[in-house]
């Protein structure tokens, strides 16, 4: 699965139009927001639009976990389905435009960021499109990057539409795009960014020169490359999140267990469990340091806390020091095993 995201206009529609050298039902594509609503484009025994109450209780489709952000957005949510072959290896998820400027002050009516972080969770690659005169990275666009936190590895960044400058302009536009990607992303890498125009129209010669050209054609190629591999990566990826899955299954089995241990037998259990929700942190140090786990397996603390303030800690678990030998075991021996047998289909 390939999530698109970018703010609007940036050619998200265009790009899987590209590729698939064909539209798909309920594109729509526009100079202005065009697309209202997340669509997943996947292969189907007929060209058909499916609604999105529809696809969340539909037990064949891996998209009943959305049904936990509500009607408000399953009703901005829908499923593209068309015969292609390259639809039977690969899935699209189209995205709304993200907003910009006083725009984004119009609160959605859903969790834009939460669906997002939920397909960034089941996506295999996710590409961020901009488009020349889009460099700006908005606050919303900025908190869907931060809630992509956790899956770097699987994204790629796309300057878009790049025939319409010149050569002279795009180098600064490039350089300022890296300016402003390394202020949002924080790390000390640099992101790889591929340059090129995505769409049915040949590139124009009249701004890029025939080095442009070139540049053009080797970068699409590369992109490309990138996501022919998706297919030959499916199991490997699977086991990948399966495993990234069971450690914080098991770091909030420790957490979960040491707040209950921390709870009062008898009086006070209100303000104890205020005080160790706004000491989250220092609590996180303490479950670290006894049982030697890293720290980069932890959960975001914010985001914790917001969670925990609905639950009333006297009711959790205990730890069973048995299931998370098991969890260990299984890290350390099945999977390792199951690797061994697990022979790659499209090899």
């Amino acid at each position: 699965m390939v999530m698109l995201l970018g703010q609007y206009s940036t050619g998200k529609t265009t790009f899987i139009k590209h590729l698939l050298k064909r539209t798909y039902p309920g594109a729509h594509i526009g100079p202005e927001p065009t697309t209202d609503r997340f669509v997943v484009v996947m292969s189907g025994p007929d060209e058909r639009s499916i609604p999105g109450n529809t696809v969340a209780v539909q037990a064949d489709m891996p998209f009943n976990g959305l049904t936990t952000f509500g009607t408000a957005f399953l009703s901005k949510f829908e499923c593209s389905q068309m015969p292609h072959p390259l639809l039977e290896h690969v899935t699209f998820v189209d995205t709304p435009g993200v907003l910009s400027g006083e725009k984004q002050r119009t609160q959605r009516a859903y969790d834009f960021t939460g669906v997002t972080s939920w397909f960034a969770a089941k996506c295999d690659l996710i590409l961020l499109l901009f488009d020349p005169h889009k460099l700006d990275v908005s606050d919303e666009f900025k908190r869907v990057i931060y809630s992509l936190r956790g899956h770097d590895d699987k994204i790629r960044v796309v300057l878009n539409k790049s025939d319409q400058i010149d050569t002279q302009q795009l180098m600064r536009v490039y350089g300022a795009l890296m300016w402003s990607l390394g202020k949002v992303l924080n790390t000390p890498e640099v992101v790889r960014v591929y340059i090129g125009s995505f769409n049915d129209k040949p590139v124009n010669d009249n701004a890029t020169g025939p080095i442009g050209k070139e540049l053009f054609e080797k970068e699409q190629e590369d992109l490309l490359s990138d996501l022919k591999d998706i297919p030959k990566k499916a199991c490997d990826c699977r086991i990948n999140e399966f495993v990234k899955r069971a450690r914080a299954v098991k770091i909030h089995a420790y957490i979960i267990s040491h707040l209950k241990k921390e709870m009062p037998a008898m009086m006070g259990k209100a303000k104890t469990q205020q005080r160790l929700i706004n000491n989250l942190e220092d609590e996180f140090a303490k479950v670290q340091r006894e049982f030697h786990l890293p720290r980069g397996d932890f959960p975001n603390v914010e985001h914790f806390k917001e969670v925990l303030s609905g639950y009333n800690f006297d009711k959790f678990e205990k730890l069973k020091p048995k299931m998370v030998q098991a969890v260990d075991d299984m890290l350390a021996y099945d999977i390792p095993e199951l690797l061994k047998n697990f022979r790659n289909p499209y090899d």
